[in-house]
């Protein structure tokens, strides 16, 4: 016995084989010239036999499926089943696309299987060829299918309606539910179906703990099954005798709703399950016109296409949300009586699915998150670059091959950090600015356009930090004055420099040094946690203006870190404190991945129980504050700086509150 195969390196088509294998005879196999290599790169891995598997050039947007009368010659008579599954199976490709491939393709495949007078044709449809029919939609029934607009059901409506026309060959029909990967390997080639949610589903487990109850859609039901139910069943089918003309549905008989489906999967990725789910039928009393004119509402639209874009689902798949049809599958199941062959269970696979998904599909597995690939050949300007958090930030991303350039008031250190970066093989550069005054901002700004042309990423670094309580600044207002001019207006002074030119290109990247102290309110820290605090809330603002131009702004609550700006308090000697490499690296991790904010465990913690009991925390923040007393360099005790030591009990609770200035 032998069989022809189109798609036969496709995701159904190489189980299929895979079957056919089991039984004698040879199998053909339709494959394009261009995909000759990556034939025989699969049949090496799938252990195929090359004397029974064999390949025949050809193409199926040509006449005959492209191949030549020599070919049809030789293999006229000797197929006894032709299988056509090649397809395209994606809702986002363009109409023409699926018009070739599914319409156009399928009436070649007929003509091939006619000139090779083949015994009997088999057609892999889908239940996409119902459409959005309003019920229980059953084998026999075709014409009846209703909402075919979509390109993707009309074309899959139109191919089978090719083959039920065809008089010169008998036929058979399956149509399959929504083929995800193998039940016993979890195996898939690609993202469909429902595997579009994984990448939310992977969100929500990373922002929450999976015992959190949420709020989700219930949604219609969807027929999802396993491909390796769909190539046994359709073997078995397919060389069963009297069963030419006949349709069958490949589906689940107990389909699940799409609440049902997703919390599957979520228990299978261990994420938090949709507790209380919304049925969205209930929208369904609003009338058409009006959900269609709120959902054209350019915010409506903007936010809906924002939140696909980050989870990556195609808006096409959010009308099968609330799928209307069930399908009758007795033909089916009387078919594979006494087979063993039946629909396994979602919850007995469904962990398999996401671990091969986690471990080959995930869409984060294919960024680049080397910091090289996000900054080599981009222009980077860091604030404070001479020493410390900057100089350990400009080393880094100098190695990685960008333009480097570091920002400094003094010369001398400047100059010789660029040297020693440029002696290593980084390209960089170094501007003098104070930027405490903003004709100097406005200057550096103007030389660093004028040489660079651009800025992609700013790093707002330098910065000044005053340790001293409310009681001991009463006349020293220059502190709040001298702290908000560099943190702040230093900052954003930048910003608005640099900004015209990321904007006008759709691309740049802000990152902004905050301070743990604005999420743990810090005593003492009035006047520096003031000046970042108000860096942050315009962070928060321009984010909101700004993202959907491209631009990002991170901000980085910084712990403490062991730099010359905490020297003049002797206590942090003796506490747990970050070095500048190991603050780089939260830097590298701001560049690589743009999120809006980094901050530690404890700083959020922090920020939490203030915000939860904001009464308690003041008690705790009150007994720092005791606890701790300015330091003699606060006080301007010249003489006692240098006999000031902490005490054990300073140490133990900064250890305890690790990172925060105190």
């Amino acid at each position: 016995m032998s069989y022809f195969v189109t798609g036969g390196t496709g995701f159904i088509g190489r189980f299929l084989i895979g079957n056919l294998l089991k039984r004698k005879g040879s199998i053909h196999v339709l494959v394009r010239k261009a995909s000759l290599k990556k034939f025989e790169a699969m049949a090496k891995k799938e252990g195929w036999d090359p004397k029974r598997v064999i390949a025949v050039a050809g193409d199926m947007t040509a006449a005959s499926c492209g191949l030549t009368a020599a070919q049809i010659r030789a293999l006229a008579g000797k197929i006894q089943h032709f299988f056509h599954l090649a397809a395209i199976y994606d809702l986002t490709a363009s109409a023409d696309e699926q018009k070739a491939a599914n319409i156009d393709g399928t009436q070649h495949a007929l003509d091939l299987a006619a000139a090779l007078k083949v015994k009997c044709f088999h057609h892999a449809s889908s239940i996409a060829a119902a459409g959005l029919y309003p019920g229980v939609f059953r084998e026999d029934m075709f014409d009846e299918a209703e909402g075919l607009d979509d390109p993707y059901l009309r074309t899959k409506h139109d191919s089978e309606g090719l083959v039920r026309a065809e008089k010169r060959v008998k036929w058979r029909i399956y149509r399959p539910g929504m083929v995800v990967g193998h039940s016993k390997t979890g195996e898939m080639d690609k993202i469909d179906g429902p595997y579009y949610f994984f990448t939310f589903l992977k969100k929500l487990r990373e922002m929450l703990p999976p015992w959190m109850p949420t709020l989700g859609i219930e949604g219609g039901r969807i027929n999802v099954v396993p491909v390796d139910f769909v190539v046994d069943a359709m073997d078995h089918i397919a060389h069963k005798p009297k069963l030419d003309g006949h349709c069958f549905h490949l589906t689940d008989p107990e389909p699940m709703r799409v609440g049902e489906v997703l919390n599957t999967f979520a228990r299978a990725g261990h994420a938090p399950e949709m507790t209380m789910r919304i049925d969205a039928r209930m929208f369904a009393f609003v009338p058409g016109g009006v959900r269609m004119a709120v959902g054209n509402l350019p915010p409506i639209k903007r936010f809906i296409g924002m939140l696909l874009r980050d989870f990556k689902i195609p808006k096409e798949v959010l009308k099968f949300i609330t799928y209307p049809t069930r399908f009758d599958n007795r033909e089916t199941e009387r078919a594979l009586k006494g087979s063993g062959i039946s629909v396994p269970k979602l919850d007995d696979y469904a962990w398999r699915l996401w671990d091969y998904w986690e471990r080959h599909l995930d869409p984060d597995l294919f960024v680049d998150r080397s910091l090289k690939g996000k900054v080599k050949g981009k222009v980077v300007l860091i604030t404070g670059g001479s020493s410390g958090i900057g100089l350990s930030t400009a080393q880094r991303v100098a190695e990685a091959g960008a333009t480097t350039i570091i920002v400094a008031r003094g010369e001398e250190e400047l100059f010789k950090a660029r040297d020693a970066m440029k002696k290593a093989g980084g390209k960089v550069f170094a501007y003098t600015a104070d930027l405490a005054d903003m004709a100097s901002c406005d200057a550096l700004v103007s030389q660093v356009l004028a040489d660079h042309g651009h800025v992609d990423i700013l790093i707002n670094n330098a910065g000044r930090s005053i340790r001293r309580s409310i009681e001991a600044s009463y006349d020293r207002f220059h502190d709040f004055e001298r702290t908000m001019q560099l943190n702040y207006f230093g900052s954003i002074r930048l910003i608005m420099g640099f900004m015209p030119t990321m904007t006008q290109r759709r691309k740049g990247h802000v990152i902004n040094i905050s301070s743990i102290g604005v999420l743990a309110n810090s005593p003492r820290f009035s006047a520096y946690v003031a000046s970042k605090a108000a860096l942050d809330a315009f962070s928060r603002c321009a984010q909101g203006e700004l993202s959907g131009k491209g631009i990002s702004f991170t901000t980085i609550n910084m712990p403490l870190v062991k730099t010359p700006m905490i020297a003049p308090t002797k206590m942090y000697d003796s506490v747990p404190t970050l070095s500048p490499e190991e603050a780089a690296d939260l830097l590298v991790k701001a560049i690589i991945e743009k999120p809006s904010r980094i901050a530690t465990r404890l700083g959020i913690f922090a920020a939490l129980i203030n915000a939860v009991a904001p009464k308690a925390y003041e008690v705790v923040m009150s007994t720092a504050f005791e606890l701790f007393p300015d330091s003699a360099a606060a006080k301007g005790d010249r003489k006692a700086l240098k006999d000031e030591q902490p005490s054990n009990e300073q140490i133990a609770f900064a250890s305890l509150m690790r990172g925060v200035h105190w």
